[in-house]
């Protein structure tokens, strides 16, 4: 009798978790074709409910009729079948590789599908949309394989994200190169690699559909694979399944659905991340929504309702003729970036405090001659960067200018490239700094101001500026370019204090203020005069172009500053960089000396930014090498970090002049393409 009582319990508990999966699944259900109803009566057209109702039964107007069935109803097809495919692919990736921050964004698979169908489209070639999605997809999996690899299939959590981030920027970076060399060829990607689900037709949707269906239905049939994977993998392998093939097959499955949404509506930001999260609150009161084959499907539904909410959202806040302008991939990026910053604040950290650097004592021969032969390259670049360029010079013309004996062609040559030359060294050299402090303040070897959203928010602010007023002048700039900064520092730094720095959490926030950073950029742009968007996008490729001597004024004072404020202060940046404890023992007030030390950082990041643009990764390789070269004491390391980022700016500009004179690349795409592989080896190297 006990037996069947216990059998009746298992019965009516299956019961209960059926029952309640179907009633989320149906409530969903419910919500998306809500949101649906709204967003096909949204738009710059005068057409209500009535006129939709009138336009689905036949009986509209032409005008009517055309809006509807051309305009809104592919729109919101598109919402629905690029949040189901999105969302699909985040529960799908999270599941295989047992890491919740795992995305077709923090696998860099937006990124890489992104510059595929950039490469496509400045060769000029014409594909038809299947094919388009096939190049994404080629470029998307590429990306995933390399940061599934870099952090173990996913096992690392911050290290995914970091390995994706780094590569996503570098990908960027290219992407970038790409519309500022061809933007004839590539107008209108960057607005479409925004994220927008507008669409023209039915078109889209129809050629997309039958993808989306495709990795559905693989998901599907590897769904009871994907359950045995969460029990471990010596017990999925007991149960005989093959578990580096299930791995591949459904991140290769994953990819396709995020191909397929990038193709139908370019790059839309984090709904694979916030989907599953979403659901995975639901699956511990729902036991119906834990296995695969509904929580895969639920998560769709969720990501649906994610595009749908942001589209009816965005429609509802901003006047129509605007939000037809902004794209949809910039809310959901945002509430992504809130959401990533939230996952932080509740991450157990299981970092190391220390960074990984072997330790080293190199002799006081060793560090003089590092010193001198930093600067001796440091001389070279310099006045290599000085002669060459779209036109090559001679000393003695340099000589002559300086002495105000030289023509008028070299003169007008110099005045425009001296202040090129200044800007690039000062701006390497205070972001290598600002690099060395933060990193020794939050003890992070992986920390620099880019990855923290420290850059990201002295960017909004220049933009803001920039786009606002016209011709600012550079102490303008640079004051926008501290406020944006302050802010995003102040968020980072603070809500990271109260965790003690934490590394995991430090590099989440920062990872999370950079994109809703990012977001605000873009949509300051895409909403922004075409002329400004031009200017905006150079300016924030880290272009040194147009600088002049007032220009680099800011970034000196603070550099110089800052400086000698490191070397007075060397001591205690080592005592900071050591552990909680021994500061204390010794009497330094750590709070004050850790806000005192973020505060310089933070200026100097700020300065740099508003002297030569977003110039990425320098903060973290030139301490890095610093301290690879002479050791861990900041009395050496402060100088040779500083010789280190002047060299890698300034000659990244140098290339960036050059190589492709007379066109030219700005030294933050440059650096970005030098810094993300060293950003990677990094990685590898560190790798536990």
């Amino acid at each position: 009798m006990a037996v069947i009582d216990k059998t009746a319990v298992g019965r009516d508990r299956t019961a209960a978790a059926t029952t309640g999966a179907v009633a989320v699944t149906a409530t969903l259900v419910l919500l998306v074709a809500v949101l649906a109803a709204v967003d096909i009566t949204q738009g710059t057209a005068d057409v209500g409910a009535s006129e939709v109702w009138s336009a689905l039964t036949g009986n509209a107007g032409a005008a009517d009729s055309s809006v509807v069935v051309a305009s809104r109803l592919p729109r919101m097809a598109a919402a629905i079948l690029v949040g189901l495919a999105l969302g699909m692919a985040g529960a799908a990736l999270q599941a295989v590789s047992r890491n919740v921050l795992a995305s077709p964004d923090t696998l860099a698979v937006n990124a890489g599908s992104y510059l595929a169908l950039g490469v496509v489209a400045v060769t000029g070639t014409t594909l038809p949309l299947l094919a388009s999605s096939g190049a994404a997809f080629a470029g998307g999996l590429a990306a995933a394989a390399v940061v599934l690899g870099l952090s173990g299939l996913g096992k690392g959590t911050v290290r995914l994200v970091l390995a994706g981030s780094a590569l996503a920027l570098g990908l960027g970076a290219v992407t970038e190169a790409l519309l500022l060399l061809y933007p004839q060829r590539t107008e209108g990607l960057y607005r479409w690699g925004q994220g927008g689900v507008g669409q023209n037709g039915f078109d889209g949707v129809v050629q997309m559909a039958p993808v989306v269906a495709l990795g559905f239905a693989g998901l599907m049939l590897v769904a009871r694979r994907v359950d045995a994977l969460a029990l471990g993998d010596d017990a999925a392998r007991g149960l005989g399944v093959p578990v580096r093939g299930t791995r591949i097959t459904t991140v290769v499955l994953a990819t396709l659905l995020a191909a397929a949404a990038v193709t139908l509506a370019g790059p839309i930001g984090f709904v694979g991340l916030c989907a599953p999260a979403l659901v995975r609150p639901l699956t511990r009161r729902f036991r119906g929504l834990v296995r695969s084959r509904v929580n895969l499907p639920v998560a769709g539904l969720v990501g649906a309702a994610l595009v749908l909410g942001s589209d009816v959202l965005l429609r509802a806040i901003v006047p129509a003729d605007t939000a037809v302008e902004v794209p949809t991939g910039v809310v959901t990026t945002v509430v992504g970036g809130v959401f990533l910053v939230v996952m932080a604040l509740r991450t157990r950290d299981t970092a190391a405090a220390d960074a990984p650097d072997r330790l080293r004592i190199p002799g006081r021969t060793a560090f003089l001659t590092t010193v001198i032969v930093l600067a001796v390259v440091l001389v070279g670049v310099m006045i290599a960067a000085v002669l060459l360029g779209d036109s090559k010079l001679l000393l003695g013309d340099v000589v002559n200018w300086a002495q105000g004996r030289a023509g008028r062609v070299v003169t007008f040559v110099l005045d425009t490239r001296v202040p090129r030359v200044t800007a690039a060294l000062l701006a390497g050299a205070a972001l290598a700094l600002s690099g060395t402090l933060v990193q020794a303040v939050t003890r992070n070897p992986l920390a620099e101001p880019g990855v923290l959203g420290v850059s990201g928010g002295a960017g909004l602010g220049a933009v803001l500026l920039v786009t606002t007023v016209q011709s600012p002048g550079s102490w303008e700039v640079a004051g926008a370019a501290f406020g944006g900064a302050a802010v995003a520092a102040s968020i980072v730094f603070g809500l990271a204090a109260r965790g003690g720095f934490r590394q995991n959490g430090l590099v989440l926030l920062g990872v999370g203020v950079s994109a809703t950073a990012a977001a605000l950029i873009s949509l300051v742009i895409v909403l922004s005069d075409p002329f400004d968007t031009t200017k905006a996008l150079t300016w924030l490729s880290g272009s040194t172009y147009g600088r002049n001597m007032p220009d680099v004024l800011p970034v000196a004072a603070v550099l110089a500053a800052g400086a000698a404020l490191a070397v007075v202060r060397r001591r205690e940046l080592d005592l900071v960089a050591l552990d909680e404890d021994t500061p204390r023992l010794l009497g330094l007030g750590l709070t004050r000396a850790r806000l005192g030390f973020l505060v310089v950082a933070v200026l100097l990041s700020a300065t740099a930014v508003a002297a030569a643009g977003t110039i990425g990764f320098v903060g973290l390789v030139a301490p890095h090498a610093a301290r690879a070269l002479v050791g861990r004491r900041h009395a050496r390391v402060v100088p040779v970090s500083l010789l280190l980022g002047a060299v890698l700016v300034c000659f990244a500009d140098l290339v960036g002049r050059t190589v492709i004179a007379p066109a030219q690349l700005g030294a933050g795409l440059m650096t970005a393409v030098i810094g993300a592989p060293y950003f990677v080896y990094l990685l590898v190297r560190t790798r536990r």
